[in-house]
């Protein structure tokens, strides 16, 4: 490419990007109004199905060459209207995204919190319909929310942004792993899906290897999984265990924390961050293992299959409504 012209090219790229989220902005602004008037016709009795039924047909004969414009996806802009009318800050969000990410969200989420939690991560992490699809489906709120509530002292002292960065469980449905896979199976499938693997887990950490040697005196150790955080601007440990969770092995992931943040930390940035990833754990177990540890740690489950959403569903409502601890 000719360096002299590569000033303009980014500024070509630039206005289309901003042009195609214009254009995105007033569609959504489009679709409101349009749900807006329907809603109010119905509310008045004014309007029935039969009703707009018809208008559906009379913008395929006035504007055939518009599409959108079904009986069906009229009563979903109606439908979009109504779940957001009382939620304007909800309404403005829904405007930065697509309308076939809005259908996704307001048609499959059950509540406003739920609805914001997708609306939010699907503008910051730049979703595709697909991607988004496959997060609703692995009950990513839930997961997420459950998660918050079980981070360790250290690690929520880190910085006040770390909520809605770690699970308490995590789904890797991707790998099509045998139910009795080992920790080398494990790892080598999240390697060859990284991917995928980096969409579970937040596309703000950046990949720095696998098997990442450390030193310390003249014994060689292998971090299994090591990322960079970028919003946290820190270190993150993935130690992967293909068994039940055992309290001797937050000893291994904080042996680990402790020789990153003595030989690889940088000054700037801040402490590193633990996650032991098991196949399964006595959630009563972790927390007395956790109990005095004085390093920024999570124990979180992998799944190798898509959750029951109706059983997490219940496991957060029984959470948050004090029924367990």
């Amino acid at each position: 490419m000719d360096k002299r012209f590569t000033d303009i090219i980014t500024l070509i790229k630039v206005s289309r990007n901003h042009a195609v989220k214009a254009v995105n902005t007033e569609l959504i602004s489009l679709y409101w109004k349009i749900g807006s008037h329907i809603s109010l016709k119905v509310a008045q009795s004014e309007w029935g199905k039969s009703v707009v039924s018809e208008l559906a047909s009379y913008i395929q004969q006035k504007e055939p060459h518009i599409r959108g414009f079904s009986d069906k996806n009229l009563w979903r802009m109606k439908q979009f209207y109504e779940t957001y009318q009382d939620f304007p800050k909800l309404s403005t969000l829904s405007r930065e995204i697509s309308w076939s990410h809005n259908l996704a969200i307001f048609s499959r989420c059950k509540t406003n919190e739920e609805r914001a939690f997708y609306l939010k991560l699907s503008k910051q992490e730049n979703y595709s319909y697909r991607e988004l699809d496959r997060q609703i489906s692995s009950s990513l709120f839930e997961r997420t929310m459950i998660g918050n509530s079980k981070l360790s002292t250290p690690l929520r002292a880190i910085k006040e942004s770390i909520s809605n960065t770690f699970r308490d469980s995590y789904v890797f449905d991707f790998l099509n792993l045998h139910e009795s896979h080992n920790e080398s199976d494990l790892q080598k499938g999240l390697i060859k899906q990284m991917k995928n693997f980096i969409l579970e887990l937040g596309k703000d950490f950046i990949f720095i290897g696998e098997e990442y040697k450390v030193q310390v005196g003249n014994n060689d150790f292998f971090i299994d999984l090591l990322f960079y955080h970028r919003a946290l601007q820190c270190l993150a440990v993935f130690e992967l265990k293909s068994d039940k969770f055992k309290p001797q092995h937050l000893g291994q992931l904080n042996f680990y924390l402790e020789v990153l943040d003595r030989d690889v930390k940088r000054a700037n940035e801040n402490p590193s961050i633990g996650i032991l990833l098991c196949k399964d754990k006595d959630s009563e177990v972790v927390e007395y293992a956790m109990s005095r540890s004085l390093s920024p740690t999570m124990v979180s489950e992998y799944k190798t299959k898509l959750p029951d959403k109706k059983i997490l569903q219940q496991k957060f409502h029984e959470l948050f409504e004090g029924k367990i601890e």
